[in-house]
């Protein structure tokens, strides 16, 4: 971004559930250092997503004192429903959804933000090929769904599951109401899904410009109290959970279910 140019206020939303030691490691630290030199207008949302660990009593903590920072609580309802919950508190021009442990750090933001002023509506990151830390198991299954998926929908988009996307609030707030996985029956545990394959699908289908930049991307999640049953099913649960979100979106869309979108 170049001197004189109007930044945009950005909302930063952060779901949480049970991220007591991520927390611990100073990762809201991290944000809202980083965005305290920020040239824009901008303020931090961390939704809890009912947490059962000390998350929540570490984001009261952190967010005391501080008027730029929000804690949210929600009823139980995964990782789409805290960011739709933080979508409709949010006050700025725009929408930052990432992730707690900050696999891709907050300062990438700024690798986003030129191609929201170039006038792309939705900009997203992208982990590219190379992934540190990340497991063989994962990089394989990461290709297999991308190729499979790209064969039905959004083929020109990489990767689709960064947890690392800036989108137009009126935007998001527009498209949400529509994924289907906020009018299913409430999960147990932690549940990621793949909605942003239809989130994305559904802004396309509205006509919204989507700009996909490679962002640095590391696995830095310590988390150890979601529920996660070891490497091996978690990796099998979640792609399978991503598998059923393609086939139900592509079955929806031949439907004509999305015909009253945008």
């Amino acid at each position: 971004m170049t001197n004189g140019e109007i930044h945009p206020a950005v909302s930063v939303i952060i779901p949480c559930y049970n991220e007591e030691k991520n927390l611990a490691a100073g990762v809201l630290d991290d944000v809202y250092q980083y965005l305290q030199g920020r040239p824009y207008a901008w303020e931090v949302i961390v939704v809890n997503d009912e947490s059962t660990d000390r998350s929540r009593a570490l984001i009261q903590a952190f967010a005391e004192g501080k008027e730029r920072v929000t804690l949210l609580d929600i009823p139980h309802g995964g990782k789409p429903a805290g960011i739709w919950a933080g979508v409709q508190r949010a006050a700025g021009d725009v929408v930052l959804f990432t992730d707690m442990d900050q696999s891709t750090p907050i300062h990438k933001v700024e690798a986003l933000l030129p191609w929201y002023e170039e006038g792309y509506e939705v900009v997203i990151g992208s982990r590219g090929i190379v992934r540190e830390g990340t497991s063989l198991l994962r990089k394989v299954g990461s290709l297999v769904f991308r190729t499979l998926r790209g064969l039905f929908l959004l083929r020109d988009i990489s990767d689709t599951q960064c947890g690392f996307k800036l989108c137009r609030r009126d935007v998001a707030l527009q498209i949400f109401p529509h994924l289907q996985f906020l009018n299913q029956q409430k999960p147990t545990g932690w549940k990621v899904s793949a909605y942003d394959v239809e989130f994305l699908y559904l802004c396309h289908r509205s006509g919204y410009r989507i700009k996909e930049v490679t962002v640095e991307w590391r696995n830095r999640d310590l988390s150890d109290t979601k529920g996660h049953r070891g490497e091996l099913s978690r990796y099998l649960n979640e792609s399978i959970d991503m598998a059923r979100e393609v086939v139900r979106v592509n079955v929806n869309r031949i439907k004509g279910l999305y015909d009253d979108v945008g």
